[in-house]
């Protein structure tokens, strides 16, 4: 199985500085990151750590979802997946990401709001991005559409 790569390039203290992340695997692109950015409501036109993650969770959730309804005989129409990474002040110190809401909506032939609810609950638990994320709660809200 193939190992994926980016890589990040920083310059100077945690307050003044600011660095790039390059997807070097993909090569689709550089983004600018800082931590007062990432600290803050308003991201500012660059990206943070919990939005790379909530970027790897949506899209692995929504590739194991398919695969699962796909073993449920469902054919996937569409399926609307959204990850919301919390930053918070660490009790211990520093930062934690303290959860992750999950959110999916879905357009499936052929599975029922009971078979969804239950394929959905069943990516949640093991979609590698989940896998690696143990130790962090992780909500979902899914629905199917019709």
């Amino acid at each position: 199985m193939p190992t994926r790569t980016a890589r990040t390039a920083w310059n100077g203290t945690l307050q003044e500085g600011s660095g790039q992340v390059e997807l070097t695997s993909s090569k689709v692109g550089t983004y600018d990151v800082s931590f007062p950015r990432r600290a803050a409501d308003e991201a500012g036109g660059v990206t943070s750590p919990e939005e790379l993650i909530a970027a790897a969770h949506s899209s692995c959730y929504a590739m194991q979802l398919s695969a699962l309804l796909g073993e449920k005989g469902g054919v996937p129409q569409s399926l609307e997946v959204s990850a919301d990474v919390t930053l918070e002040p660490d009790p211990a110190g520093g930062f934690r990401i303290s959860g992750i809401a999950l959110t999916v909506r879905g357009e499936v032939d052929g599975v029922d709001a009971a078979g969804f609810a239950e394929a959905a609950e069943a990516a949640k638990a093991t979609c590698p991005v989940s896998k690696a994320l143990t130790g962090t709660q992780i909500t979902l809200d899914a629905a199917l559409e019709s």
